[in-house]
């Protein structure tokens, strides 16, 4: 359990450390938005890409 908590918390110091270096979370190339009249979608592909990728290699430094 305490390894999880810590991964998480990993995690979320990852992506504010991003997020204070200008890397524009939530507007990477693949993230798509479509807006017409009072709908609004948004995909957000390329941020899950990029985040799963960066939890795939977290969770296997910790798994050995």
């Amino acid at each position: 359990m305490g390894r999880t908590v810590l991964a998480i918390g990993l995690v979320i110091a990852g992506i504010g450390l991003l997020m204070m270096a200008g890397v524009p979370l939530g507007r990477l190339p693949l993230d798509f938005s479509w807006r017409r009249g009072n709908t609004a979608v948004y995909f957000p592909l390329g941020t899950t890409i990029l985040l799963s990728i960066i939890l795939t290699l977290l969770f296997a430094l910790f798994r050995r």
